[in-house]
């Protein structure tokens, strides 16, 4: 996983810039909001879990780019002012993409069209651990922390689909620039990873029947605005 070798990097050499930095600044609480483009990985190492259909894997399965929309609330503490506790919430569509999908167990495989499905993706950044550069005007970030994720399966012209929550990663990494002292405009990449358990919508007779799980991976690049207090 070089993208989670990478942050983590990031986030060692942040806290080493910080730990050799002796700025003075003020505890501060801050809210903003984002918008970028997720570059999702295909869905991975899948499994059939439907009841019946065997021990069946599922061959990765590619996403669409999507924009993502987000918002964030923050706080850096008074007496260790360079680290700081953030939690996110963002909302992306990285809609399955329509193409051949083989199904594998111990007896053999089949390949069949697979029409696409739209995917919808709702990330709790439940509470992220954040290390900052505490510059007066620039200031580079990093943070690491668990993630609630909420996926959920609809085909454009077919049954209610199915829905999944898991808890996973978010690791990412930023610069954040004050333009006043209470407003900063802010650039950032997020990493996201989870293990999502699709499973079927039993309580619906119209709905898709089918269960699988996969990994669910992305990097998310944004721009926001915050407000700081």
């Amino acid at each position: 996983m070089p993208r989670l070798r990478f942050g983590t990097f990031i986030f060692g050499f942040m806290l080493a810039m910080v730990l050799l930095n002796d700025t003075v600044v003020r505890a501060e609480t801050y809210v903003g909001g984002q918008v970028g483009t997720t570059f999702p990985q295909p869905l991975s190492d899948g499994n059939v879990t439907q009841h019946g259909l065997g021990d069946f894997t599922i061959a990765d399965q590619p996403l669409k780019n999507s924009i993502m929309f987000g918002a964030k609330v923050g706080h850096y503490f008074s007496r260790a002012k360079w680290i700081g506790v953030e939690s996110g919430l963002s909302f992306a569509n990285p809609h399955i993409k329509e193409g051949a999908v083989t199904l594998s167990n111990s007896r053999g495989s089949a390949t069949g069209i697979f029409p696409g499905v739209h995917q919808r993706m709702i990330i709790w950044d439940v509470a992220t651990l954040m290390v900052r550069y505490p510059g007066y005007r620039f200031q580079p970030y990093a943070g690491i922390g668990p993630g609630l994720f909420f996926g959920k399966l609809s085909g454009p012209e077919a049954p209610p689909g199915q829905s999944a929550t898991a808890i996973g990663l978010n690791v990412e990494g930023g610069a954040r620039y004050y333009i006043t002292r209470r407003w900063a405009l802010f650039g950032e990449m997020q990493y996201h990873r989870a293990r999502m358990a699709y499973t079927s919508n039993d309580d619906n007779p119209a709905a898709d029947p089918f269960g699988f799980s996969a990994t669910y991976s992305a990097l998310t690049v944004s721009f926001g605005l915050s407000f700081h207090f």
